[in-house]
């Protein structure tokens, strides 16, 4: 999809479908219809965030069809992005293949910052994974989405544009079956995002893995025929190499069947999202180059298969980290964190200014947040506060949880160093205690998106969640 921006005023637009508050399509009456044509059309329209009205505009008009949407008196921008999915569904319903829109004003919120919470949440909606069902694949594609504002909205468009094509690159990978979206699937995503852009791609194959002691890794992808792959992108936009980066790892686990400890069979068809981590951090990555932010960001996938066979790790086997921390291995359905922790200890390697690691790491998060918001643990408050904020300000949202050092009792064990669970209690809390053991010394973050990264039901599909969040946090960071 493409993005532009137009101060050409409303009544002398031309497009197929254009999007306006109420209270201007009522004021336009006359201007591109007969008289009293849209005021009689628009009499039973509620100025209510969320309410739309789709009118079909006879000829002539420079508009073939007109959303009018409701706004109401107090605009928060809360507000604004459920006014903004309830357009993008109008125009998705529209079927069209371009459409112009204005954005509501926000009282106490600069322009740029309403237009883009209004323009992506309509983007995001007109998100359609057209991959694998005729139907989908026959209606017709839509192209460009166009901002009017009387302002040099150019900067702001540019941003929305860079925030689509890195959520959108997300999603497509969330949404592939874990037979096509592989390990090294992602890989070659990677190396083609390094031939299209000015960043790096390099990875480690098992055999440089094990060298490097990344035992912890190692455990799980070994069940799998597809080997695990280190997957990482550097991407220097500093103009100084030596600036320490932002690193972001991604828990990449193509498909999870919880290995030995194998899961329920009730929904594990959805365990081909369980690499949301990793698309999140790539997508985000795609989104700062787009966005030409003056960062150095590099984003690591840690992307493994999850399968039981006669190779894979039993409950009670000990494998040593990179860290040199030896591990007795619990439940093989904690899988994420054995490939996060020897990542992390990659990164630590690479002198980095921030990590922030994203994973569909934990059932126990769902139970304590829903599908609301992810859970955030980090000992670091400033870095808490900033995610925090990125968190509200994108839609993104994310919410604090403790990490506190009492939660490693919980993991302690008298065969190895750390267990990789700590029982039924506060699981999301324990698996965030058992990473922060790799991460002392570090400006550290964690994200667990196990509830955010997809849908399910009729609306079944990866979200994008964590794009939002670390999109918004460079964005503050730059």
């Amino acid at each position: 999809m493409q993005f532009d921006s137009t101060d050409t005023p409303l009544a002398e637009i031309q497009t197929p479908c254009l999007a306006v508050p109420l209270a201007v399509a009522s004021a336009l009456d006359e201007q591109i219809a007969p008289r009293g044509y849209l005021r009689s059309a628009l009499r039973h329209a509620k100025d209510e965030a969320g309410e739309v009205t789709c009118i079909a505009m006879p000829e002539g008009a420079g508009a073939e069809q007109l959303i009018a949407f409701g706004v109401g008196e107090v605009v928060t921008l809360k507000e604004v992005r459920k006014i903004g999915v309830a357009v993008g569904k109008a125009i998705k319903a529209c079927e069209v293949t371009s459409a112009t829109v204005a954005p509501p004003e926000v009282a106490g919120a600069d322009l740029p910052r309403a237009t883009r919470a209004f323009a992506t949440s309509i983007a995001s909606e007109l998100y359609r994974f057209r991959a694998h069902k005729k139907e989908d694949r026959e209606k017709p594609e839509f192209e460009s989405l166009t901002v009017q504002s009387n302002e040099d909205i150019s900067r702001t468009v540019a941003l929305i544009e860079a925030f689509s094509v890195g959520q959108t690159f997300a999603r497509e990978l969330g949404n592939l079956p874990g037979n096509e979206c592989t390990p090294d699937y992602l890989l070659s995503e990677a190396k083609r995002l390094s031939e299209a852009h000015d960043i790096q791609c390099s990875h480690m194959d098992e055999s440089q893995m094990q060298a490097r002691g990344m035992g912890a890794f190692l455990s799980v992808s070994r069940g799998s025929a597809r080997e695990g792959r280190l997957i990482r992108l550097d991407y220097l936009g500093a103009g100084d190499p030596a600036s320490p980066p932002i690193i972001l790892v991604g828990k990449g686990i193509t498909f999870d069947t919880g290995g030995i400890s194998l899961k329920k069979p009730e929904a594990m068809d959805e365990m081909k999202f369980d690499m949301c981590g990793a698309a999140a951090v790539l997508g985000t990555l795609l989104a700062a180059v787009e966005a030409k932010l003056p960062l150095n960001v590099i984003a690591i996938a840690a992307a493994a298969e999850n399968m039981p066979s006669g190779k894979a790790s039993r409950p009670g086997d000990v494998v040593t980290a990179m860290s040199g921390t030896t591990i007795e291995i619990l439940n093989t359905d904690a899988e994420g964190r054995l490939v996060l922790c020897d990542a992390l200890s990659y990164a630590r390697e690479l002198r980095p200014r921030t990590v922030i690691d994203v994973a569909t790491l934990t059932g126990a998060c769902v139970v304590a947040l829903g599908e609301r918001a992810s859970g955030l643990f980090t000992p670091d408050d400033a870095l808490a506060d900033a995610l925090l904020e990125a968190g509200e300000f994108s839609g993104d949202r994310v919410w604090r949880l403790p990490v506190w050092e009492d939660y490693r009792e919980q993991l302690k064990t008298p065969l190895a160093d750390i267990a990789n669970v700590g029982g039924s209690g506060a699981g999301a809390i324990t698996a965030a205690a058992f990473l922060s053991t790799f991460t002392e010394g570090m400006s550290w973050a964690h994200l667990d998106i196990a509830g955010t990264a997809w849908k399910t039901g009729k609306e079944k599909g990866a979200t994008g969640a964590g794009v939002g969040v670390l999109f918004e946090y460079l964005l503050a960071q730059a």
